[in-house]
């Protein structure tokens, strides 16, 4: 990450990697005023951003309940702060009082070292929207970062994790870059997997034709967490499921809502709409992704070129689903390590994913220990919307944003004598907490709740 006027700012795209996203930089010199001109209209399109520009009341209860704050104790990450650097610029421009009166009410012209700033704080902030749950005014300061991400991305600054993910999701329909035979071999190769591990004969189709079931897994389970895939395939497999697997859509990511929610997160929408309707699916259901499951339950109908007559349901709760009519033998003692339960922000305080996940994991694992706090009020992974950047002085920063998960595991016990597990249920967080428990010597291990569950399955 290289440092900019003393700030740390992420390793950015190059202009041409922009234009693989449809963006041509806008130069140096014309910068501060575009970036004033998509102000104006984002504040004219949004009245909650105006609300957030013009209540905050400084009372401060967002500072203690902001992980990348407690990890970095740097002012410029209390929510209130950071939003800040947006808010003074919106109150010089758009406010009589900072018209007339300037600095004398905290009001900023816009810069380029003002822009710099949006873009090494903007990018320090998960989106966790932890700080909107605790404010008295509530204010989502994830809208201002989100608002701000996408201006920037408007000028032509953008993480060139973000754009590089971005271009390929274009191209291929994931955020690898795998192409068809790469999805098709490691499928095979997952399934054969399946049978020398747990002696289940299981396949995964590609691109079936009149399925029920699309099935929409994260692209790092064909990589990372391939147990998660194993133990999606396992459970479809299990319940009869005439399911398949997308070749188009191997992604249930979806970055454009962390970058560029006006191109990029359509885009991925129509990509997935195209796959359903060429397959004659009956229903879509998503797996292990917090942000992506949010964007496909929030954003999917608004952002649509057609009208979406395919129910989009998550795979836990269809797993919950099962296990409360008793449709699934489970024997919990194959997951009898001591187990805790990192719920995903995007699940928890964005979705209303949080009893389902219980459900799931107290009935596939023998010694389930909550964390503190947990459910909607539990704390980022420190790695949300893709802050999963491996340039030195970032990674530093991701490990200080993850102090606060560390801190919640260790007391949680799971970990003391070295074989505990650490579920995450979303693939961003399993990215983030598999460097974070090994920095923090947490002996634990990050597993996905599917990953619990195909374990679990009895199948004789």
């Amino acid at each position: 990450m290289p440092i900019v006027n003393g700030l740390k700012v992420p390793v950015r795209a190059t202009d041409e990697e922009m234009r693989h996203i449809h963006i041509d930089p806008i130069p140096d010199e014309q910068k501060p005023e575009v970036a004033l001109q998509h102000l104006d209209e984002m504040r004219k399109k949004f009245r909650s951003f105006v609300l957030a520009m013009e209540s905050c009341i400084k009372c401060g209860a967002c500072a203690e309940n902001c992980h990348t704050y407690l990890g970095t104790r740097d002012p410029n990450n209390i929510p209130t702060n950071r939003a800040e650097l947006i808010r003074k610029i919106y109150r010089r421009y758009f406010t009589l009082e900072g018209r007339w009166f300037g600095q004398l009410v905290g009001a900023e012209d816009i810069s380029l070292d003002i822009i710099e700033q949006w873009y090494s704080y903007f990018y320090q902030c998960n989106e966790c929207r932890r700080c909107a749950m605790v404010c008295p005014m509530g204010i989502d300061t994830c809208e201002v970062t989100f608002i701000g991400r996408q201006i920037l991305h408007w000028l032509g600054i953008v993480p060139k994790l973000h754009a590089h993910v971005g271009a390929a999701m274009e191209k291929v329909g994931n955020h690898t870059g795998l192409p068809k035979p790469g999805i098709v071999d490691t499928l095979e190769f997952l399934a054969e997997e399946v049978m020398d591990e747990f002696g289940v004969e299981i396949e995964f189709p590609v691109d079936k034709p009149n399925s029920d079931i699309l099935y929409i897994p994260s692209s790092a389970d064909f990589l990372l967490n391939p147990y998660t895939l194993m133990g999606a395939g396992m459970f479809f497999t299990y319940i009869g499921a005439n399911w398949t697997i997308p070749s188009t859509v191997t992604e249930a990511g979806n970055f454009g809502l962390l970058f560029d929610q006006q191109f990029t997160q359509r885009h991925n929408v129509t990509r997935l709409l195209d796959a359903a309707q060429k397959l004659g699916v009956k229903k879509i259901v998503w797996g292990e992704c917090g942000h992506g499951w949010r964007a496909a339950k929030m954003y999917i109908p608004t952002l649509a070129d057609r009208p979406v007559r395919w129910p989009i349901v998550h795979l836990h709760d269809e797993v919950a689903y099962y296990i409360k009519t008793n449709q699934l033998k489970l024997d919990p003692s194959k997951n009898s390590r001591p187990t805790t339960l990192h719920d995903p922000c995007n699940y928890g305080r964005a979705c209303g994913l949080i009893q389902q996940l219980r459900d799931v994991i107290t009935a596939v694992t023998t010694d389930f220990r909550e964390m503190t706090p947990n459910r909607e009020k539990n704390f980022c992974c420190g790695g949300g919307s893709a802050v999963l950047f491996d340039d030195p002085e970032m990674y530093d920063l991701r490990i200080k944003f993850s102090q606060t998960k560390a801190d919640q595991v260790r007391a949680t016990g799971v970990g003391a004598n070295g074989d505990g597990v650490l579920c995450a249920p979303c693939s961003i967080c399993k990215a983030q907490l598999y460097p974070m428990v090994e920095e923090h010597k947490l002996g634990v291990e990050v597993k996905g709740l599917i990953d619990l569950v195909g374990r679990a399955l009895v199948w004789k």
